[in-house]
C-alpha cells in the first residue's frame, strides 16, 4: 500500500468513526497498518487507533498502540513523532492510572524542546502531568500543571485544550472541596462548547455536562445534577463511550445515595463497578466503593462497609491514591466510634491526620484544615492556596508556605 492510498483509507477510517460505525473503522486502520509501507502514514494510523482506543475504554490496546509508535517514530528519525508518541504513552498510562509512569513520560516530552510540534503539544503535556499529579494528590503541582496547561491554550487560542483544562479544574476543586469553582470551571467549559464547539467532537459537550452535575451533586442542587448527568449520558451511549457511561452511572449513584434512596443507587454502583473493572479504571472503582461505603453505613451494615473499605484501601495504596486513604480513615474513624472499637478509632484517627500532613491540606494562614468542608479558596502565583477569607484578611505579603519551605535548618 503505497502512500496516496494509506492517505485515503486513514480519511476512509476516520469519516467512519464520525459516522459511529468504530468498529468498521478500526478494520480499516489495522488493514493499513499491516499492508502500508509508508513510516508516516502508519504514526497517523496508529494516532488514530490510540485515539479510538482511548475513547472506548480499551486502555490495555491503547498503550500497546502507543508503545508500536514509539518505534514507528524511531524509525522517522524525527523529533517532532517521537514527542508527540511519548504525549500518547504518558496519556495511555493516565488512563491505566500508573501516575508515575504518566510523569515521568510526560518530563521526556518536555525535555524535547526546539520541535516544531512542542508549542502545540506541552499544554496537553502539561494537562496529562497535572491529572497524574491530581490522581496521586499532589495539588499543588497538580494545580501548577493545569495553570500551564491554561496558558498554552491561551497563547495558542487553543479552545478545545482550554475546555479539557476547565473540567480538570473543576475535577480538581470537587476534590479540595471549593464548589463554587468546581461548578465555574465545567461551566465555562459548556460556554466554550456553545461558543466554539460546532465541529467538535460531542464528547467536548458530554464532559463538561458530567463534571457540572458533580459540582451540582455536591452543592446539593440534586435534580440540576440529574439534568446535566443524564445530557452527558446519553451522548456517551450513543457513542459508545465506555469511560464516561462508568461516570455517569457513579453520579446517578451519587445522587440517589444524596436523597437517601440506598435501594436505587446500589445496583447503579454496581453497573459502574462493572465497567470501571473491564476499563481498568482503578481510581473509578476507589469512588465507587466509597459511595458503596457510605450505603452500607446508612443501612448500618457496619461489616459490609469495612469490607468495601478494605479493598479500596487496597486500590489507593497501590496508585499512591493520598485522598482516597484519608477519606477511608475517616469512614473507618465514624465505623470505629459507632461500633465503641477505640483502638482502632485511635489508630484511624493518627492515620488520618498523617494523610492531610502529607497532603499539605490545611491553610497556611489560619492552620485550618482544606477539604474537610466547602470552603472557598484561593490559589497564589505559587499554586499553594488558602481560604480565600484569609488571604482576605491577612492581605498578600508572600506565600507563608514558601517562607516556610524556604527556610533551611542550621548545623548543630
Amino acid at each position: 500500500m503505497g502512500q496516496d492510498q494509506t492517505k485515503q483509507q486513514i480519511e476512509k477510517g476516520l469519516h467512519l468513526y464520525q459516522s459511529n460505525q468504530t468498529e468498521k473503522a478500526l478494520r480499516v486502520w489495522m488493514r493499513v497498518l499491516e499492508k502500508s509501507a509508508d513510516p508516516a502514514g502508519r504514526f497517523r494510523v496508529l494516532g488514530c487507533l490510540i485515539t479510538a482506543h482511548a475513547e472506548m475504554g480499551r486502555y490495555k490496546d491503547m498503550l500497546k498502540f502507543a508503545v508500536v509508535q514509539i518505534d514507528t517514530a524511531r524509525e522517522l528519525e524525527d523529533p517532532d513523532y517521537l514527542t508527540e508518541s511519548y504525549l500518547n504513552l504518558a496519556r495511555s498510562n493516565e488512563k491505566l492510572c500508573e501516575f508515575q509512569k504518566t510523569i515521568s513520560y510526560c518530563k521526556t516530552c518536555l525535555n524535547m524542546q526546539g520541535t516544531t510540534v512542542s508549542p502545540q503539544l506541552n499544554g496537553q503535556v502539561s494537562l496529562s502531568m497535572g491529572n497524574a499529579f491530581l490522581g496521586l494528590s499532589i495539588f499543588q503541582k497538580a494545580l501548577e500543571c493545569f495553570e500551564k496547561a491554561l496558558r498554552y491554550a491561551h497563547n495558542n487560542d487553543d479552545k478545545m485544550l482550554e475546555c479539557r483544562v476547565c473540567c480538570s479544574l473543576g475535577n480538581f476543586y470537587t476534590q479540595i472541596k471549593d464548589y463554587e469553582k468546581a461548578l465555574f470551571f465545567p461551566c465555562k467549559a459548556a460556554e466554550l462548547v456553545n461558543d466554539y464547539g460546532k465541529g467538535w467532537s460531542l464528547k467536548y459537550r458530554a464532559m463538561s455536562q458530567y463534571h457540572m452535575a458533580v459540582a451540582y451533586r455536591k452543592l446539593g442542587r440534586l435534580a440540576d445534577a440529574m439534568d446535566c448527568c443524564e445530557e452527558s449520558m446519553k451522548i456517551a451511549l450513543q457513542h459508545g463511550d465506555r469511560p464516561l457511561q462508568a461516570l455517569c452511572l457513579l453520579c446517578f449513584a451519587d445522587i440517589h445515595r444524596s436523597r437517601k434512596d440506598v435501594q436505587t443507587a446500589i445496583p447503579r454502583y454496581d453497573s459502574s463497578l462493572s465497567i470501571m473493572t473491564e476499563i481498568g479504571n482503578r481510581l473509578g472503582l476507589i469512588q465507587v466503593l466509597l459511595g458503596v461505603t457510605k450505603c452500607w453505613m446508612i443501612q448500618k451494615e457496619l461489616d459490609k462497609a469495612l469490607e468495601s473499605i478494605e479493598k479500596a484501601q487496597e486500590l489507593a495504596e497501590g496508585l499512591g491514591n493520598k485522598l482516597g486513604l484519608l477519606k477511608l480513615h475517616c469512614l473507618c474513624e465514624r465505623i470505629y466510634r459507632t461500633k465503641g472499637q477505640q483502638q482502632e478509632l485511635r489508630d484511624h484517627v493518627v492515620k488520618f491526620h498523617e494523610c492531610v500532613e502529607e497532603m499539605e491540606l490545611y491553610c497556611g494562614m489560619c492552620g485550618e484544615s482544606i477539604g474537610e468542608k466547602n470552603n472557598q479558596l484561593q490559589a497564589l502565583p505559587c499554586s499553594h492556596f488558602f481560604h480565600l477569607k484569609c488571604l482576605q484578611t491577612d492581605g498578600t505579603r508572600g506565600c507563608p508556605n514558601c517562607r516556610r519551605l524556604s527556610v533551611k535548618p542550621g548545623y548543630v
